[in-house]
């Protein structure tokens, strides 16, 4: 049935009425226009609107911020020589239930403030600081992720290759202004089977059977929590995890290189649980080490599927072994 009064809402056009304003809006963009204190003191800033504007359950959120913006940063070695890398950060703060947002890119200017310092894992205790300051929140953390070279030597030819490693340094600030620094290393190493390895030898001795065990390019992630004041450097925990595990793989390689890779991998095979406990060892003995959790996995040649250990110090309050993201440690 039609309404029989022409102005009621069921008959009312829904296109927008275009404003005067509207009308004369120009479709280009002004290169030769400046923006003034007081025209940047005008604009609309909806990060700090009124409660009334929050949209969904008026509830606080633990991590809001930006990931993975990058920058060329400046790292310490071990001897004390300064690289350049390309760094991926991602840094975050809380967000009380009361606060729409927060000033997203403000996140990324502290950051940059600190551009032309040289980076290690207590520097960002500082940065963080300046986060909950600037953003007046309670907690903030932040990641920063790249790929650390180290030269390695290959094990009977005299040549050597640079080796990269994935790194991240990690800080986070509680409530309480507790600080956490935080290393992550990723080390790549072959594992060679030890029941294929018995088995073979089995078929040699009892059938003259020719027989070659199974093994496969294998990852562990170091995750390593360092007590307040401690220095602990990527080259430590590199030498921690060649120490535990021996077999790491190759970057320049000549054939009596390979053979002694073979021999290297018949003097230390290892299931994948005996790569979390060989790690556990080296970690747990290590008096800079506050906390710390181990994540391995096996890519395994044999099986359509690869096999996994995940182990931690137990420390109450800490890394918890709750690591699932196997699919991070394909290598």
């Amino acid at each position: 049935m039609k309404s029989d009064q022409p102005n009621s809402p069921a008959s009312a056009s829904s296109a927008p009425v275009p404003t005067p304003a509207a009308a004369h809006l120009r479709r280009a963009y002004d290169t030769h226009f400046k923006v003034t204190p007081d025209y940047r003191a005008g604009l609309p800033d909806m990060q700090n609107a009124s409660v009334a504007e929050i949209q969904g359950a008026q509830v606080p959120i633990l991590q809001v911020g930006i990931a993975d913006f990058r920058l060329p940063l400046r790292f310490l070695t071990a001897d004390q020589r300064q690289l350049t890398l390309e760094t991926s950060v991602s840094g975050t703060v809380s967000l009380s239930g009361d606060q729409k947002g927060i000033n997203m890119s403000r996140l990324m200017r502290v950051f940059y403030e600190f551009q032309d310092r040289v980076f290690t894992p207590d520097l960002l205790e500082e940065i963080l600081l300046r986060y909950k300051t600037e953003l007046a929140s309670t907690r903030a953390h932040l990641r920063l992720a790249f790929n650390y070279p180290l030269l390695q030597s290959s094990l009977r030819s005299g040549l050597a290759g640079w080796q990269y490693y994935q790194v991240v340094y990690e800080g986070a600030l509680c409530d309480l202004n507790w600080f956490r620094k935080i290393i992550h290393f990723d080390f790549v190493y072959s594992s060679a089977c030890p029941c294929s390895s018995e088995l073979s030898e089995h078929a040699r001795e009892h059938r003259a059977a020719f027989a070659i065990p199974h093994s496969q390019r294998s990852k562990a992630r170091l995750s390593v929590e360092v007590l307040p004041g401690a220095n602990l450097t990527i080259e430590d925990l590199h030498r921690h995890a060649l120490n535990a595990l021996q077999t790491e793989t190759q970057v320049m390689v000549r054939r009596e290189d390979e053979q002694a890779f073979a021999e290297l991998n018949g003097a230390f095979p290892k299931f994948v649980e005996d790569a979390a406990r060989l790690l556990y060892e080296r970690l747990d003995a290590d008096a800079r080490v506050r906390d710390f959790q181990v994540a391995c996995a096996h890519l395994e040649s044999l099986h359509s599927h690869n096999a996994v250990a995940v182990i931690n110090k137990g420390r109450p309050g800490g890394f918890s072994a709750d690591f699932t993201d196997f699919q991070s440690l394909v290598c």
